[in-house]
Formats: C-alpha cells, sequence, structure tokens
C-alpha cells in the first residue's frame, strides 16, 4: 500500500485543477513580500501556532514549501483567498494549495496584512489537517482513508455519522465538528496576531468583512446584503462556509460543552492529532451519560465497529 500511496505522490499535479492560475510556493511569498508588516504578521503568527499546536500534542507543523499559493491568474473574475474554490489540503498529497486574498489578475493587494492574515489561517488550517490522525486500507486496487481524526469509515465507505440537515443549526456530523474545530483554532490564531499588531485600524473598508472572517468574529447581519463586483462569489462562499461549518460548530460547543465548551473543542482537536478517543469520550460521558459519543454520532448506516474497539496507533503516512 506505501508504494502505491508513493506513486500518487510522486505524479499529482497539485494545480491541475486550475490553469489559470501562476503558483509559488509559500515560504517564497512571505519571505519576498516588500511589505515588512505583512512578513510580521505571518512570522507572528507562525510562532503562536507552533506553540498552541505544541500544548495539543502536534510538534511538527506542514512544511511550507509544501503550501502552493496562486498569485496570479489570468482570469479577470479570479479573485482569491480562503473561500476560493477547490483548494485546501490534500492529504494523498501531503500538500495544500491555497491562494492569496484579493483580485488575482492584479498584482498589487490592496491590504498586503490581510493578505498575510489570510495565509496565516490557510496554513495554521491546513497544519491541523496535516497533523490529524489517519489510517488508510486497501480496497481492490484503491488506497482508501479508512480513519480521519476522530471519523472512521466502514467496509462499505460509510462514514460513521450522518450528514446534518441542510436547515441545521447545530451539527452532529463529526467531519463538520472536525472542520469546525481545525477553523476555530486557525481563527484564534489569526486574531491574536491582529489584535497584537493593531491591524483593525488598517484594513481598507472594501476588505473589513474579510477580515472579520478571517479573526471569526462574523455577525449574521453581515450577509444581509451582497455587494456587487468580482468578490461577490467570494463572499456567497464565506457565508455557506459560515452556515454550513462555524456557526453549527460554535452551537454545537454550546449545545453540548456549555460553560466548558473550550475545554470541549480542545479535546476536540486534541483526539484529532492522536487518533485517541478516550478522553473526549469519557468527558462526554460524565455530562451526558454512558455511550454518549455513540448516541451523539453514530449513524445508523454505518457498520463498524464504535471507538472504544478503534485502535490508536499513530499514523501519519
Amino acid at each position: 500500500m506505501a508504494h502505491l500511496l508513493a506513486a500518487r505522490r510522486a505524479t499529482a499535479a497539485l494545480d491541475r485543477a486550475h490553469p489559470h492560475i501562476t503558483f509559488s510556493l509559500l515560504h517564497w511569498v512571505v519571505d519576498t513580500s516588500s511589505d515588512e508588516p505583512a512578513r510580521e504578521v505571518f512570522r507572528q503568527g507562525a510562532a503562536l501556532l507552533a506553540d498552541r499546536y505544541g500544548e495539543l500534542g502536534l510538534s511538527r507543523l506542514l512544511p511550507t514549501d509544501r503550501v502552493w499559493v496562486g498569485v496570479r491568474s489570468t482570469r479577470p473574475d479570479a479573485f482569491g483567498g480562503f473561500h476560493h474554490p477547490n483548494q485546501g489540503y490534500r492529504h494523498v498529497q501531503l500538500a495544500s494549495v491555497v491562494t492569496r486574498y484579493g483580485r488575482l489578475n492584479d498584482p498589487r493587494p490592496a491590504s498586503p496584512e490581510l493578505v498575510a492574515l489570510d495565509l496565516l489561517r490557510s496554513y495554521a488550517h491546513d497544519c491541523l489537517h496535516w497533523g490529524s490522525f489517519r489510517e488508510y486500507r486497501l480496497q481492490g486496487e484503491q488506497v482508501i482513508r479508512s480513519r480521519y481524526g476522530i471519523n472512521r469509515r466502514d467496509q462499505h465507505g460509510r462514514t460513521y455519522s450522518s450528514q446534518d440537515r441542510s436547515d441545521a443549526s447545530s451539527t452532529r456530523n463529526l467531519g463538520i465538528v472536525m472542520e469546525g474545530a481545525t477553523d476555530r483554532e486557525a481563527r484564534v490564531i489569526s486574531a491574536a496576531v491582529a489584535d497584537r499588531l493593531g491591524l483593525a485600524e488598517r484594513i481598507a473598508a472594501a476588505d473589513r468583512l474579510a477580515f472579520r472572517d478571517t479573526t471569526g468574529r462574523l455577525e449574521p447581519s453581515d450577509f444581509d446584503h451582497a455587494e456587487p463586483g468580482v468578490a461577490t462569489r467570494f463572499h456567497l462562499a464565506m457565508a455557506g462556509y459560515e452556515h454550513g461549518v462555524g456557526a453549527r460548530y460554535q452551537r454545537f460547543l454550546a449545545d453540548m460543552g456549555g460553560p466548558e465548551a473550550d475545554t470541549l473543542h480542545a479535546l476536540i482537536i486534541a483526539a484529532v492529532i492522536s487518533g485517541n478517543l478516550f478522553g473526549l469520550s469519557s468527558w462526554l460521558d460524565q455530562r451526558h451519560g454512558p455511550e454518549a459519543f455513540r448516541r451523539t454520532f453514530r449513524s445508523s448506516a454505518y457498520s463498524g465497529p464504535d471507538p472504544d474497539e478503534w485502535t490508536t496507533t499513530a499514523s501519519r503516512a
């Protein structure tokens, strides 16, 4: 199986889905920026996230030369940033594909510090995806990711939990829980750097919605009126992500954690990194009764074992 994974990684073309975009590597984008305050945003953020993730059990970060950044596009309507379509971490290739925030046909970003802050969020986010526990198995000639973080697929490929209803205000889907927890960490780090460097007062008016998103400060009223223009699709994608992931995860923490929501969040992140659900399951049992994890998340369609039967040998394949 290892040789099959290695072959797929060796032949992967990370930019194939975006032929109109020119890519660079994250450390080149940061190091060659002509804006010193923007470089400082990323330097301070990288130090913060290394300390925070180390506390949670992740001792190594995604190498910056495994992060491809789209910096230019030949399309006049291309708008980059965290919510650009079809980007993010690629677990098979052990690499990340992102884009710089703003109009990609304009080489002069309006808010260089926001560009750096958005890249910091994407990097912090994908570091956790890279560091999440995972296992693979062979299914015929296909390599299947059978475990990821606190989620698992049975022998038929069905995940442990069902999808949420489209009108759900909270979540009981483990994929959304993990994505929400991952992005909450990334946005908390971005907010800490923004506050430390006093960025709020230096962000252009047209970019303030993106700034609130990057720092986890969106309000429902932020999406009452969509401004026409190149960034409209980006803002619609932002609103969809906030509704489907960010807001649902926050409501889940309030439902299940109450005043201890921060403790529950930290337990989720630690379990995603280690693959060991004992601490998380025990905490849920103490507050919601025996087998709380199974009762909260297990889908009736799932036919595999429950978490107390899952192995916890760390994997970074």
